[in-house]
C-alpha cells in the first residue's frame, strides 16, 4: 500500500501550485488548505513565508536542471513548454514563470544556467557550420536568453489574474506557433543590411573590432 507523502513534501507541492496559480503573494492559509494541514505546520516545517519560497526555488532549480539534460534543445522557452506537457511538472513551470516575473535569486540563477547552456550549444553549432561565430559568445548567449525569457513573460496569460495550469500546455503551443516563423527569419536573415553600425559602435567604444574576421557574412554575400 502506498503511503502518503510526508507533511513537509505535501506543503511544498501545494505551495508550488498555489504560488503558480495565484502568484507569490498567495496566502499561506490557502497553501495550508491545499496541503490539508494547519497553517502552524507550515511554520513548523519552514519557519516563514520567505523560507517556504526559498524551498520552492530550490525544488524548481532541481527540476529544471535535472530535466533540461534530456529535454533542452530549443532554449529555455522550449524546455518550459515540454515540461508543462507533463501534469506533475506544470506547477513547477508555473512557479518558475511567476518567480521570473518577480525577480530574485532563482531568476538570476535560471537565466545564468540557460545562458551557459546556450554558449555550449552555439559552440557545437559553430563547429558544425550551422551557426555563425560571435565576437563575444557569452554576451550573445546571455542577451538571447534574456530576450527569450522576457518575451515569454510579456505574453504570460496571468499578468494580474490567476494562471490556469491546465491551459498552460495549450498556451505554450499557441505561443510557439506564433513566434517560430519570425524568430527563424530574424536568425536566418540579418535585420541590418551590413555591419556599419556595429563597426561604428566598436570604433567609438573599443577603438577597433578585436576579431572582425570571426563574423562570417551570410551565404552569397561578400564582406
Amino acid at each position: 500500500m502506498d503511503h502518503p507523502p510526508p507533511s513537509d513534501e505535501r506543503i511544498l507541492s501545494a505551495a508550488l501550485r498555489r504560488f503558480a496559480v495565484d502568484g507569490l503573494s498567495a496566502s499561506l492559509r490557502r497553501v495550508a488548505e491545499d496541503a490539508e494541514v494547519s497553517a502552524g505546520l507550515i511554520i513548523h516545517h519552514y519557519g516563514s513565508r520567505g523560507a517556504l519560497l526559498e524551498a520552492c526555488d530550490r525544488r524548481a532549480l532541481e527540476v529544471t536542471r535535472r530535466e533540461k539534460s534530456s529535454l533542452f534543445a530549443g532554449g529555455s522557452a522550449e524546455l518550459f513548454a515540454q515540461l508543462a506537457q507533463t501534469t506533475r511538472y506544470a506547477p513547477v513551470v508555473g512557479y518558475v514563470l511567476r518567480r521570473l516575473q518577480a525577480g530574485g535569486p532563482l531568476a538570476v540563477e535560471l537565466v545564468g544556467d540557460f545562458a551557459a547552456d546556450a554558449v555550449e550549444y552555439f559552440a557545437d553549432g559553430e563547429r558544425a557550420g550551422t551557426i555563425t561565430p560571435s565576437r563575444d559568445p557569452q554576451a550573445r548567449a546571455q542577451v538571447l536568453t534574456e530576450m527569450a525569457l522576457g518575451a515569454l513573460l510579456l505574453q504570460l496569460p496571468a499578468q494580474r489574474d490567476q494562471l490556469d495550469l491546465e491551459e498552460l500546455p495549450a498556451w505554450f503551443e499557441q505561443y510557439s506557433a506564433r513566434i517560430i516563423g519570425p524568430i527563424l527569419e530574424l536568425y536566418s536573415i540579418p535585420l541590418l543590411a551590413d555591419r556599419s553600425m556595429l563597426d561604428a559602435y566598436l570604433a567609438a567604444t573599443q577603438g577597433d573590432d578585436p576579431a572582425p574576421q570571426t563574423i562570417r557574412p551570410p551565404a552569397g554575400e561578400t564582406s
